[in-house]
């Protein structure tokens, strides 16, 4: 199996709970990659000017709230 189109084909022929395992495993795999890019740009830097606006708002009391969607993750 190496195409995409290989893929989607072997996909469509699982049974539904396969393919629900499938996706959570892919959403996995997703949160994974992002949160390895996350820690490597923060160790580079990357963020340094958006943790200084943060602290910024902090002090002036203009920070606002994490959406409860990404503070449920914490």
């Amino acid at each position: 199996m190496s195409t995409v189109a290989e893929i989607q084909e072997a996909i469509a022929t699982l049974p539904p709970h396969e393919r629900a395992e499938l996706r959570l495993w892919l959403v996995a795999w997703e949160e994974d990659d992002w949160d390895r890019q996350i820690t490597a740009d923060a160790a580079s830097g990357k963020l340094d000017s958006m943790t200084k606006q943060a602290e910024q708002a902090r002090r002036d009391g203009t920070l606002r709230p994490l959406p409860c969607e990404i503070q449920d993750h914490t």
